[in-house]
């Protein structure tokens, strides 16, 4: 017998017993409060939360916000007049001169401060990513505990969407965190009471 066989041989007896899954896939998170879980996750990945009382009060802050900001974007009806670079391009490629962009999220999640974004608010798929700066606006009653209810959320979602938590970030070997290396160089997040 060659050293490959008694080799394989001996994983073979040494095969552990299988196991049941489990009967229940979710777990409670238990925050006391899940708007505070979420600005606490979403401070330490730096990104601004910053709650507005109506969508007028959120075009207040966004004017003052980004008063000199050229190139701005939004899917948001409201902010319409704010924006001065149309979305209605044919060629995505256009949208890479975009400074910010601010856009309908459809909820958050307070275990890990991501926002769900999908095709429902969104005409080009690319723009979250090749935005300079990234805005959401979230309804502030919109927020879930952890993935477990947000994919609970999702159940009957199709089509395209993605999670995004926070600005762009990564970190060579030294250690050396970089933000917006690769995508939005920050990000706000507009939780919106009505």
């Amino acid at each position: 017998m060659s050293s490959r066989e008694k080799i394989l041989q001996q994983v073979k007896l040494n095969k552990p017993s299988g196991t049941d899954l489990p009967a229940r896939y979710t777990f409670d998170s238990g925050y006391a409060n899940t708007e505070d879980k979420f600005k606490e996750v979403l401070q330490s990945i730096y990104t601004e939360v910053i709650i507005v009382a109506s969508m007028e009060h959120l075009r207040e802050k966004v004017e003052e916000m980004y008063v000199d900001v050229v190139n701005k974007a939004s899917t948001i009806p409201e902010l319409a007049s704010w924006a001065d670079f149309s979305l209605q391009v044919s060629d995505p490629h256009d949208l890479e001169m975009i400074e910010v962009a601010i856009l309908q999220a459809e909820f958050g999640v307070a275990e890990n401060g991501a926002v769900w974004i999908s095709d429902n608010h969104l005409q080009h798929r690319v723009l979250p990513f090749i935005t300079q700066n990234l805005a959401f606006v979230i309804p502030r009653n919109a927020l879930v505990n952890n993935m477990h209810d947000a994919y609970n959320r999702l159940s009957d979602t199709t089509g395209w969407g993605c999670f995004i938590a926070g600005p762009s970030k990564t970190a060579d070997i030294e250690q050396s965190l970089v933000i917006g290396a690769h995508g939005a160089r920050s990000m706000v997040i507009f939780l919106v009471e009505n």
